[in-house]
């Protein structure tokens, strides 16, 4: 087992600790023997390398050197694509149960039904539910416009799901089953170049892949999945292009007489890092994220500042003097245009459907109630777009009414009311004393996970603020991007399940804490490592029981997860089994 804990050798940010540079007589005795203090070299400040398995480790399962040199290239993409595949299994396994329109499945799917077949959404009656789901070959698509309050790429990509397998549960969920297991992919990949470890990353990916309400929103044609989807991948394109502008760093850096790599003002602060197409890549998954729902919008501004203040790093462990004006000059306009005007034409163009059509809901308005004013220079599509996006606006700010399963977010992150999207009471169950049996499909989180994660944000912040690690920076960015501007809409109707949008950082926060947890990976230079090298039993202590700690943590959570089984997947279990299961009175 191999983990990266944060004392591990990583690349370094704006303000961090960059470690000692060997001093000049230090560099003029290395010719004659002299070894100076374990520490971390320019290159690997810039560019940190993955940490490897130490050979002990290979010796006891019996492999030899060279096998265990390709096991450990093929784990890079070999352990995620496992744990992707136990994630999709988990997933897919009796998707079109229940056979219903669970909560909001009854807008989405019925409106990705006709937008994939018309181009704009439909005014459907309020009673043709029960006959969709008895016989949709029988359900005519309405052609009045229906008035809708999201953008449409959800839609569009959920009605994919129908247009391949029908107008069916298994047909609208099919599409969000298989984005809720890409992301336990990407997230395992993101871990891993987040802390350079593969077990890590595994593990972040396998957190996520056992979580409640991950799984649940990738069991549910609703759009919060889809969101989180385009949310994760921006995160990961900001990542690589990360790596991608420090490597450039570092090979424009100069190096001296002993191939040591040099910090150099002038480069730093000059160099162009020029075409950053993963930057671009970041701004067009924005974009989707965007036209999924608007709430996407203030991660592109999250995501923005957090790419721009990686830049200020990278030029200060480069060695520029005034690195924040050297990204203002540099880099500053090229962030800016290669995210938000890419993610805004990415949002229009998600608008064709309704564009090229002269039915959707306010698609006239222009010809009609708008006519005249300063701005009839404009295209009428776009003045029609612009009074539309400006009503849903004023319904969005006042949608105030109560609702059953509503939530303040201060309560999301310990799970205080979660969302019941489906619930059947079954009568004569033999299995039960009171001869009922329950079914329900309940969006609620792995408690241990989520409860986990409290203390994993408060060590998120600790690393972040007292130990200025920007991998805690960018967890705590993720999450803070997802959750806080919630709180300016309080009095709004809004649920737990928007938090979905987050999870993927909550499990990088809980790996994080793990990683602290088992210690750092052998052979990084620490002085825990140096005794576990040297044979020191208190460094080999110290691991033993951080490994066991780590390990009792992740096995209870799946079992937490193995345990709510039943009220995430519908299946009916005795009223006593259930009622065993709602652990707090605010989860009934």
């Amino acid at each position: 087992m191999t983990s990266t804990a944060p004392e591990a050798r990583q690349g370094q940010d704006a303000g961090e600790p960059h470690g000692e540079e060997p001093a000049s007589w230090q560099q003029r005795l290395r010719r004659f023997g002299h070894s100076p203090r374990p520490g971390i070299g320019l290159r690997e400040r810039l560019v940190p390398p993955f940490t490897r398995p130490g050979i002990q480790l290979w010796a006891v399962l019996g492999i030899s050197p060279p096998m265990a040199q390709r096991l450990v290239r093929w784990s890079a993409w070999g352990g995620p694509l496992l744990v992707a595949l136990v994630a999709g299994v988990l997933r897919f396994w009796n998707l079109g149960s229940p056979h219903a329109l669970i909560f909001d499945e009854t807008y989405y799917a019925k409106d990705s039904w006709a937008l994939i077949n018309q181009g704009y959404e439909g005014d459907w009656p309020k009673d043709i539910d029960k006959l969709i789901l008895k016989d949709p070959s029988q359900v005519d698509i309405p052609v009045d416009p229906g008035y809708v309050v999201h953008p449409p790429v959800g839609k569009w990509i959920i009605g994919l799901g129908e247009q391949l397998f029908g107008f069916t549960p298994f047909g609208w969920r099919f599409m969000v089953a298989v984005l809720g297991t890409l992301s336990v992919l990407m997230l395992c990949r993101i871990g891993r170049r987040l802390f350079r470890s593969t077990f890590l990353g595994c593990l972040a990916g396998t957190l996520l892949a056992v979580d409640g309400l991950h799984f649940v929103m990738s069991r549910t044609a609703l759009l919060d999945l889809v969101l989180m989807f385009f949310v994760l991948a921006a995160f990961g394109a900001l990542l690589i292009d990360r790596d991608w502008a420090r490597r450039r760093l570092a090979a424009a850096l100069p190096v001296d007489e002993e191939g040591v790599l040099r910090p150099d003002a002038e480069v730093a602060e000059n160099l162009r890092l020029g075409w950053r197409p993963w930057r671009i890549t970041a701004g067009l998954m924005l974009g989707l994220a965007f036209a999924t729902k608007w709430n996407g919008l203030y991660i592109l501004a999250a995501f923005g500042l957090m790419t721009v203040v990686w830049d200020v790093g990278a030029r200060r462990t480069a060695g520029a003097v005034r690195p924040y004006l050297a990204v203002l000059k540099r880099d500053l306009l090229p962030a800016f245009v290669s995210t938000v005007p890419v993610a805004i034409l990415t949002y229009l163009a998600s608008w064709t459907g309704w564009i090229v059509t002269d039915k959707g809901y306010y698609r006239n308005w222009a010809q009609t109630d708008g006519r005249g004013g300063s701005w009839t220079w404009l295209p009428d599509w776009l003045r029609s777009l612009w009074h539309y996006e400006y009503q849903v606006y004023e319904f969005h700010v006042n949608l105030t009414s109560g609702h059953t399963y509503q939530s303040n977010p201060w309560s999301w992150i310990v799970l205080g009311r979660p969302v019941s999207y489906f619930w059947e009471e079954q009568p004569g169950c033999a299995a039960s004393e009171t001869g009922k049996c329950s079914r329900e499909v309940l969006a609620i989180g792995t408690p241990l996970l989520w409860w986990a994660a409290c203390f994993a944000l408060a060590y998120v912040l600790w690393r972040w603020f007292f130990r200025r690690d920007w991998r805690a920076g960018a967890i705590a960015c993720g999450v803070a991007a997802g959750w806080l501007p919630w709180f300016f809409y309080q009095e709004r109707t809004i649920f737990l399940f928007y938090a979905v949008v987050f999870v993927p950082f909550l499990c990088l926060a809980v790996t994080m804490m793990i990683g602290a947890m088992l210690g750092p990976a052998a052979g990084t230079g620490s002085k825990q490592e140096i005794g576990l090298m040297t044979g020191d039993p208190s460094g080999e202590r110290r691991r033993t029981l951080g490994a066991i700690a780590a390990g009792v943590l992740v096995l209870l959570i799946i079992w937490n997860f193995i345990y709510f089984w039943p009220i995430y997947t519908g299946t009916p279990i005795p009223d006593g089994s259930w009622r065993d299961r709602m652990w707090l009175d605010t989860w009934i």
